[in-house]
């Protein structure tokens, strides 16, 4: 273990991640010090609201919202409207045979994405393509030119490790910069969403997700004009943390999804409340978030989070 800790430490150092090489989830399992502790003492949620149109909904305060968690209404202890939070965001790409036709899709609706949303010296992104393996050809950067070279150096080939490479960003990167309610944690996923290399499960992947506080944005490339069962898990992963499941058909038109994601990203609310009674399980606890009174808004927020376990 200790050997391939400064194995990793030496490939981050250069720029990439031995994702490859990863411990399995039993051996992560087993190992005390490779275990993820939460400190829930608080709940941070970002969230965003938006009408049924669409429209983000900006002019809203504390007590137009509750939290119902075990049946009982929280108390909010903080409540802000956050308008620029640095975002650290994590693009995921699949390269694997699987979506070999949409391949030239995926690196330009990749270009498209940071065009958009990136701000230099306040927002890091990263690259993540993942076939066999999950492997990070580019670190946290705000360097746009260097992000763009990455995507267009991709290759495609091999089979297709998507929960790996959420699990491994979640858990090696986007997890590191605190304290969580003070960034913004975002994935961008560009997938046909079929898994057959992983080392973990979707669930697994989701659970890292959620620890990690990150909203899973995903951008089909599935053109039948068909739901797939892995338009079915992309879907799921992104309702599951607050995000949106994205189906375009050509590059022109995600140019208005990534400014609505853009937008969301910028414009939204921050609560922060302490659980009553306080769980220390270590399980998922599910909380309802929504805006009293108010059937015409909707809510968009992750489902729940983890307690600690004492």
């Amino acid at each position: 273990m200790k050997l391939l800790s400064v194995l990793l430490c030496a490939a981050l150092a250069a720029g990439i991640a031995l994702w490859a090489q990863a411990p399995t989830p039993a051996s992560i399992e087993n190992d005390p010090q490779s275990r993820i502790t939460l400190d829930v003492t608080r709940v941070s949620i970002l969230f965003t609201v938006t009408d049924r149109k669409g429209r983000f909904v900006t002019n809203l305060t504390k007590d137009d919202f509750e939290i119902i968690e075990n049946k009982r209404r929280q108390n909010i202890l903080e409540f802000t409207a956050e308008s620029g939070l640095p975002l650290r965001l994590g693009l995921l790409i699949d390269t694997s045979n699987s979506v070999r036709d949409r391949f030239r899709f995926e690196q330009e609706a990749g270009i498209e994405f940071l065009n958009n949303l990136l701000r230099p010296k306040t927002d890091r992104a990263m690259i993540v393509s993942f076939d066999t393996a999950a492997e990070m050809v580019s670190d946290l950067t705000d360097n746009q030119e260097k992000l763009i070279k990455t995507i267009r150096d991709l290759r495609p080939g091999g089979g297709t490790a998507l929960y790996d490479a959420i699990y491994n960003a979640c858990r090696d990167r986007l997890m590191k910069d605190q304290p969580v309610h003070k960034f913004r944690r975002a994935l961008v996923i560009l997938s046909d969403g079929d898994d057959n290399q992983s080392r973990y499960t979707r669930e697994q992947s989701l659970e890292m997700a959620q620890k990690a506080d990150v909203v899973i944005y995903t951008v089909s490339t599935n053109i039948t004009r068909q739901p797939t069962d892995g338009d079915k898990v992309l879907k799921y992963l992104a309702n599951e943390t607050g995000g949106i499941s994205l189906s375009p058909f050509r590059v022109e038109d995600l140019t208005q999804s990534f400014e609505n994601i853009s937008n969301e990203l910028r414009s939204q609310y921050n609560i922060l409340y302490r659980p009553e009674p306080m769980p220390t399980d270590g399980l998922f606890h599910s909380f309802e978030l929504k805006v009293k009174g108010r059937k015409d808004l909707v809510v968009r927020a992750r489902k729940g989070y983890y307690a600690p376990k004492l």
